[in-house]
């Protein structure tokens, strides 16, 4: 390949467009540009289900397929709903073949994805500027700078390439997300453990949910979501005041439901952004982007699967045809949009039914989407 190529973002879509670039020969043509100094300067983040016709597509495009069927966690899929008062609506548990959406967490699907691929860690870009004719110039935050054949915009809601092609920013869904976590569960929450499950709990009330979800090790995620204004200054509350905050938020609800809150060991706040539902862009020559960069949806799921599957298409597509770049990206955006557009309207459709006034519609969604 005579193409330069760097991918802003080491996430998922990033690092499986430079995989299966890899795999079809190119990875000496690809740098991971990532403003992280290391692959564990920070928290990876919480189990992801990658679905049989897109995560799971994806990794097998990669010829990893066998590696994630060794890490995933098929029981993981389980899914327990609780009413606020803690009766029991739905109990439903995968059957030993059950593999549509098995779950692994973030930090083995990442490390399952570096495996040989060149990334220069500490990299941060502030600014994409496209080239006149082709190619695109990218300026790092300690001033230097560097040209390519084409730069990928992998780098997530807060993108600094996506400027480069869309002036559209991110706007406020009106939910808000707090997430928490607790570990060793097993052994120092038992009761907890056995409320959670193999996979998920969620509570759903008037405007507010809670969902706890297992990862591996004993760990579990815990995210308190509720319909507010957006409050800048919250973010800057410290773990006892949010703590105490969420409990007000949800008195009333069952003990043990109030005991994942009581547990958490700290809480992030984070309010929950989106683009447009049909968030396009003029194609431009030297720059694209994939994932949240391109299409930002509430995260029910559906986010890191797009963004994997749509690194992996255009990996091919460049891998099909190296000597007609631009060609081979116009082709692959035109066919992002429409299954982005349509998974956008399933998602933003998806959040107001799970955070909604009337409870009753987040137990009639699972009841659509899950299998029988």
């Amino acid at each position: 390949m005579r193409h330069r190529i760097a991918v802003v973002g080491s996430g998922p879509a990033g690092l499986t467009f430079a995989r299966v670039l890899h795999r079809h020969g190119y990875g000496h043509a690809v740098t991971i540009l990532e403003r992280d100094s290391a692959p564990d300067a920070r928290p990876p983040g919480g189990t992801l289900d990658l679905h049989a016709g897109l995560g799971q597509l994806a990794l097998e495009k990669a010829g990893l397929t066998a590696d994630f069927q060794a890490l995933s966690r098929p029981e993981g899929q389980a899914m327990r709903i609780l009413s606020p008062d803690g009766t029991v609506l739905r109990d439903w548990r995968p059957g030993p073949e059950e593999r549509a959406n098995p779950e692994i967490d973030r930090g083995q699907l990442r490390d399952l994805l570096l495996g040989p691929l060149d990334v220069r860690w500490g990299r941060g870009v502030t600014q994409v500027v496209p080239g006149a004719r082709g190619g695109a110039r990218i300026v790092f935050a300690d001033g230097r700078q560097e040209t390519y054949d084409l730069v990928v915009g992998a780098d997530g809601a807060s993108s600094r390439v996506r400027p480069a092609v869309s002036p559209v920013t991110p706007h406020y869904t009106g939910v808000t997300s707090v997430e928490t976590s607790l570990d060793d569960v097993d052994r120092r929450h038992p009761d907890l453990a056995r409320l959670i499950g193999d996979g998920s709990l969620a509570v759903y009330g008037v405007n507010r949910a809670l969902v706890a979800q297992r990862n591996s090790g004993g760990h579990v995620k815990v995210y308190a979501q509720f319909r507010a204004p957006l409050d800048r200054q919250a973010a800057d509350a410290g773990t006892e005041t949010i703590r105490s905050s969420l409990l007000a938020l949800f008195d009333g609800w069952a003990a043990p439901v109030l005991e994942l809150l009581h547990h958490g060991t700290a809480f992030i706040r984070r309010p929950l952004y989106v683009l447009p539902v049909s968030h396009t862009w003029p194609h431009t020559p030297g720059v694209t982007l994939l994932g949240d960069a391109a299409h930002l949806m509430p995260p029910l799921g559906a986010g890191a699967n797009l963004a994997m599957l749509e690194g992996a298409e255009l990996a091919e597509s460049l891998a099909t045809d190296p000597d007609d770049l631009d060609d081979a990206v116009r082709a692959f955006e035109e066919r992002m949009w429409a299954r982005a557009t349509r998974w956008a309207q399933l998602t933003t459709a998806g959040l107001e039914r799970l955070v909604s006034p009337d409870p009753a519609q987040a137990l009639a969604l699972f009841d659509e989407v899950q299998p029988s």
